[in-house]
Formats: structure tokens, C-alpha cells, sequence
């Protein structure tokens, strides 16, 4: 990633920190410059670029009110979704997405014999670690809240018998086009069964939607697993990719999110944001 390229993405994970943390109040264009060392006019083009919206209008998405209208309006009958062809075989935001799980037998054996290459990369929502096998991304963690080490942590006793080898150099286009959102990346998923079945769900979820535990308890044909629908949605190894932070509770509340729930807001009010942006254009 190019200098530039990275401090704009260091610009935008500051903004967007500092406006979560403001909460309901909302910040003016002003001061979130100033906060960034930028002009107001300069801020709010790299803001729009970069987010599809202006500060201004992001801030309306970052809302508890906001997770209960897409809760209201872009509910996702996760069962139509698939019919309609939005699964892993289709687009995902913007790039398209090819997955392979592996067996049953495989994951039993807790990654033995698997080697997973890793590195650091800068994205929207802060520092992701990407890690990922010769067939595809297998991991996929966010640190803004969390921090590295337990980032890191977290990652390797998914898979605690596999040889782990720090390489960004091998992962980087597959990770540049997962957090870029442009060309292809592939995804090598790694599960219990159930869980892949949960993972699947959740791409069938467009972008700029949303839906809940018990349907997708409902989806994949256990109603009423919704606990342990939760719990695999929690362990989802390749955050973003598979979208678990598109899922809510029936009230509308966020929920949880493994990465820490400022990060699954961040992820809502951006991805909200494009699909308002390309709704408009189009």
C-alpha cells in the first residue's frame, strides 16, 4: 500500500474513532478538521471519498435509531436472499467472493499439518490481521478495539496446531481486495459444520442489509438454535467477508460483535452509506 494510501486510511479510522465516541452528539465539520489537522474542505472531500457520504450524514448512520430502521427497512428474509442468487456465489460489496470450506476430518485435527501465512494491513475500520492458506483468506481480525496481541491471539487457537508464518507479501492481493473492496479474493473457511452453515447464511445478506439470530436459525433449518446460532455467528474467523455484523437482535439492538460493537457500527453506518450513495446513482 502506498504512503499515502495508508496515512488516508490511518485519517479515516481516526475520524471515524472519533466520531463513535462522540456518541449521540453530533460533531461539526470544524471540529472534526481540526481534530484531523486538515481543512474543513479538505477533510469533508477525503471523507466523501472514502466513505460515500459526508461526516455530516455518516454521523446520522452511527445511530441506535439508524440499526432499527435497517431492522425495519432493509430486513433480509434470508431464504429470498438465496433464491434471488445473493449467496457466496455472487457479489459481496464490491468484489466477488469464491469460498471453499474445508472437510469435517480437517478441522478435527485442529489445523495439523495446515500452514497459515499472516500479516498486518490498514483498513477502514483500523488495523486488520489477515491470515490466510494457499487456497484463500482463513482469518480476518480487527484490533482497533481489541488490540494486536489478542488479535492475534484469538486467531491462532482457532487453529492450534497449525505452522503460522508471517508473510504480507503472499496475502497482500487477496487482503487488498478484501479491504479495498476491488477485484477477487477467495476465502479458505475453516468449521465445525454447523458453523459453516451459520457462515453461509450470513452471505446471503446484501450489503446495506441486516437480519437476525432466528433467521438464520430459521434459514438453515433449526428455528430454534438461535443461541447457537449466536454463538457461531461470534466465531466467525473472517470478520467483513462473512458479514456477521449484519446481524441484529429482533429489537433492533446491535448485539454483540467479536471485534468490539464501535467497530460492527462502523462497519453498518459505511456499508449503509454506499447503498444509499448507489441508490441515489442509480
Amino acid at each position: 500500500m502506498e504512503h499515502t494510501e495508508t496515512y488516508h486510511y490511518q485519517v479515516m479510522r481516526r475520524a471515524i474513532e472519533t466520531i463513535d465516541a462522540a456518541g449521540d452528539a453530533p460533531l461539526s465539520l470544524p471540529d472534526l478538521a481540526a481534530d484531523m489537522n486538515m481543512s474543513p474542505a479538505h477533510f469533508q472531500r477525503l471523507f466523501s471519498t472514502w466513505v460515500g457520504v459526508s461526516p455530516k450524514r455518516y454521523q446520522q448512520y452511527l445511530t441506535l435509531a439508524h440499526a432499527k430502521s435497517l431492522l425495519r427497512d432493509r430486513f433480509t428474509t434470508l431464504e429470498t436472499a438465496h433464491a434471488v442468487g445473493l449467496s457466496g456465489s455472487g457479489r459481496l460489496h464490491d468484489l466477488f467472493v469464491r469460498w471453499e470450506a474445508m472437510s469435517p476430518g480437517d478441522y478435527a485435527r485442529d489445523g495439523a499439518d495446515l500452514t497459515i501465512y499472516w500479516g498486518w494491513f490498514e483498513s477502514h475500520f483500523g488495523p486488520a490481521l489477515v491470515m490466510g492458506t494457499d487456497r484463500g483468506i482463513c482469518g480476518l481480525a480487527f484490533a482497533a478495539e481489541a488490540g494486536p496481541e489478542p488479535a492475534m491471539a484469538d486467531l491462532k487457537s482457532r487453529w492450534p496446531k497449525a505452522t503460522f508464518i508471517e508473510d504480507p507479501t503472499f496475502l497482500r492481493p487477496w487482503a487488498t481486495a478484501a479491504l479495498g473492496m476491488t477485484g477477487e479474493t477467495k476465502l479458505h473457511m475453516i468449521g465445525a459444520p454447523f458453523q459453516l452453515k451459520v457462515w453461509e447464511a450470513l452471505l446471503t445478506i446484501p450489503s446495506g442489509h441486516v437480519t437476525t439470530y432466528s433467521e438464520i436459525a430459521q434459514s438453515i433449518g433449526n428455528p430454534k438454535a438461535v443461541r447457537a446460532v449466536g454463538t457461531a455467528v461470534g466465531r466467525n474467523p473472517v470478520s467483513w467477508l462473512i458479514p456477521c455484523h449484519r446481524a441484529l437482535r429482533k429489537s433492533g439492538g446491535l448485539g454483540g460483535y467479536h471485534w468490539g460493537i464501535p467497530v460492527k457500527r462502523a462497519m453498518l453506518a459505511w456499508e449503509s452509506a454506499r447503498a444509499d450513495v448507489s441508490a441515489d446513482v442509480s
